[in-house]
């Protein structure tokens, strides 16, 4: 299961957990837009420590708050619900979709920016402009929840899609503009997404052979725990990749039975790759098996 809690994050859990209702998983884009300002009339950003106070103490911030809130100037995190709750900063109109709810996980992200900010003497007209340091940890903790990086009703813009068939079905993330029964017309731009990580090129490269396919994650698994005492051809071919890597952590071995020292290696392994928390946790995931290359055996 991925982190529930964005590692890196300031946690300031204010409780009023409550669940999602299933379905796409969905990420939701806002920005705190607390002061207008212009081109003509640009203005000095509302300082991070007050918006993660009003979220995270205010009684009136914690009615409408995100999950996170991101300053994409410091790379900067505050969390304040888990993943897996609704948070509520959307609006929620009786009798139609719940907004809030309407997914595996609706993950809704505040950057904290509005448009013609001062930041350093220099004013920021698009968030798109700003450094967004911490976006591409932000953006793989997000997808590591089974939110894909597309726009279904269409990437940020000064124009809304509050397509409701699109958000019923499909996955992804959503500016605030273009879901159903909300009006605001932000975040207006975001950044683009970040690379997901590459599996390290190092080690020997594998055989020639054909490769061997992912065997599924129960083919590891003996209910809710590793299958140790297995035994496969399989692990052995597994073993010796993993040892290529330099992720062995073998003292005999490896072997055709599955155990501890699999485990182990098969999770330095899924690290190496970027995975964190239980993300990098056995069983062996399709895309780390993939990047492993292990021999047909």
């Amino acid at each position: 299961m991925p982190d529930l809690w964005m590692p890196g994050a300031t946690r300031l859990d204010i409780g009023d957990h409550a669940p999602t209702d299933g379905g796409p998983a969905k990420a939701i884009a806002h920005i705190t837009w607390d002061v207008n300002a212009t081109a003509a009339k640009p203005k000095a950003l509302v300082p991070y420590e007050r918006l993660r106070d009003y979220f995270g103490k205010n009684s009136a911030g914690r009615a409408v708050a995100p999950h996170v809130l991101w300053d994409p100037f410091t790379g900067r995190v505050a969390q304040f619900v888990p993943a897996t709750s609704r948070s509520k900063s959307l609006a929620d109109q009786a009798g139609g979709t719940r907004t809030n709810r309407a997914g595996a996980v609706v993950i809704q992200v505040e950057a904290l920016f509005f448009p013609y900010c001062v930041v350093g003497g220099k004013a920021y007209a698009r968030l798109a402009d700003t450094p967004c340091k911490g976006w591409a940890e932000l953006n793989a903790w997000v997808r590591s929840w089974g939110v894909p990086d597309v726009w279904p009703n269409g990437a940020p813009s000064a124009k809304s899609n509050r397509n409701a068939g699109n958000w019923a079905s499909k996955a992804g993330w959503y500016a605030h503009a273009d879901v159903p029964e909300n009006n605001h017309n932000d975040p207006l731009s975001w950044p683009t997404f970040a690379s997901a990580p590459k599996p390290p090129a190092t080690g020997p490269k594998p055989p020639t052979a054909a490769l061997e396919p992912y065997p599924g994650a129960s083919f590891f698994m003996n209910g809710t725990r590793p299958a140790l005492g297995k035994r496969s051809a399989i692990f052995t071919a597994m073993g010796r990749r993993l040892v290529a890597v330099g992720c062995g952590r073998y003292t005999v071995g490896p072997g055709p039975e599955l155990g501890t020292a699999d485990v182990e290696s098969y999770e330095a392994w899924q690290k190496k790759c970027g995975y964190t928390g239980a993300a990098a946790k056995w069983p062996p995931g399709r895309t780390t098996w993939d990047a492993l290359k292990v021999p047909n055996v």
